[in-house]
């Protein structure tokens, strides 16, 4: 009888094993980012509601070669829209706004264009709004981005009131438009009353204590324990932290630490912060009038804030953020309970692809419940 339990619990121990990721096999595919001299990123992995692999590779700027690690505040880019989401989300709880309010409801100075576009369009990437970034390359033609004069939220909406009419009619068709978030972040200082980085403060980060993460607003507020972006040339390594696009809200302008982000991920899973009714609708795929939503690069399935579309047939909810110097990437499948963050302070490496590997380790393995 002992000899069979004793190969019952050997055979339990090698099946547990064996189905267990190890940080060795997560560190060889991040192994290219470790250095003492360049930058890198920050990796959080969460499983079953722990972290089991949280670390940092690389440093956060090449004039202190401070090592990144788990509070490093990398700028989130486009990984921010979720949370401006989460705002809006916020304010239909609070019955000071509905999804299908009309943008000139809110800002009735807007041109007459924006008449049709609904809160909802905004979120979801249909408004017809033409991105604010094409806009100011079209003012500034043939210039070195670091040249033109950082735009800031009220410069975007200026953009767009010059603007005669939009790209096309709201809810027909997809189009990523970050002006739309801009836009919804001046929403939410309009109906709150406040300024949209303390509306996030107050209404956000302070419940989930989510401590070190802002809204950067040069001259009013500082990141603590920084990483600056950077990019590879031929001659080295080049500090690139800022672009003309770098001070907008709404659509990219949030700091956070991998620390911070797990935050924020357990009240998504937990859903301490909006419940999963209120949820829904943020994790609803689109569906425009003109036809399946579509980008150059595919299908698209898009909510308020958060690609839908699964990966490997696992349900998977996730965003990606690019901007000058940084590249980041949040992938969540909570049927799975596993999440996956990469934060990079370089623009030679895709985030992305890196959590998607680091996903796969998982997928080939039986859970142990």
């Amino acid at each position: 009888m002992r000899r069979t339990l004793a190969l019952l619990l050997w055979l339990f121990l090698q099946a547990f094993c064996s189905a267990q990721v190890s940080s060795t096999q997560i560190d060889a595919i991040l192994s290219a980012l470790k250095s003492t001299n360049a930058p890198g990123a920050a990796v959080l992995v969460v499983r079953n509601g722990k972290a089991v692999f949280r670390r940092g590779y690389g440093v956060t700027d090449l004039r202190s070669l401070h090592g990144i690690d788990e509070s490093t505040n990398f700028r989130l880019a486009s990984v921010s829209k979720q949370f401006t989401a989460a705002c809006i989300a916020l304010l239909v709880r609070d019955g000071k706004l509905h999804y299908d309010d009309h943008l000139t409801d809110v800002l009735p100075e807007f041109p007459a264009y924006g008449k049709p576009i609904t809160i909802r369009n905004l979120l979801n990437h249909t408004s017809g709004l033409p991105d604010y970034e094409d806009l100011l390359t079209a003012q500034y033609p043939n210039t070195p981005d670091d040249q033109i004069p950082q735009i800031h939220n009220d410069g975007v909406l200026k953009l767009l009131e010059q603007q005669t009419k939009p790209k096309f009619p709201a809810g027909s068709k997809w189009d990523y438009s970050n002006s739309g978030y801009v836009v919804l972040a001046q929403i939410v200082e309009r109906v709150s009353g406040k300024s949209f980085g303390d509306f996030l403060h107050e209404r956000i980060f302070i419940p989930l204590k989510m401590t070190n993460t802002l809204a950067y607003e040069k001259g009013k507020n500082e990141v603590l324990h920084r990483a600056y972006g950077h990019t590879k040339e031929p001659s080295g390594w080049r500090e690139t932290d800022q672009s003309s696009t770098s001070a907008t809200l709404g659509d990219g302008g949030i700091y956070s630490s991998i620390d911070d982000l797990e935050k924020w991920d357990r009240a998504l899973r937990e859903h301490t912060l909006l419940s999963e009714a209120e949820m829904q609708p943020a994790l609803t795929a689109v569906q425009p009038t003109g036809g399946p939503a579509t980008s150059p690069e595919g299908p698209v399935s898009y909510g308020f804030g958060w690609h839908v579309e699964p990966y490997k047939a696992h349900k998977r909810m996730w965003h990606d953020g690019e901007t000058m110097g940084f590249r980041t990437t949040l992938q969540r499948f909570p049927d799975d309970k596993l999440t996956v963050i990469v934060l990079a302070n370089r623009t030679d490496v895709d985030p992305k692809a890196l959590a998607l590997k680091l996903v796969d380790l998982y997928f080939k393995r039986p859970q142990v419940k």
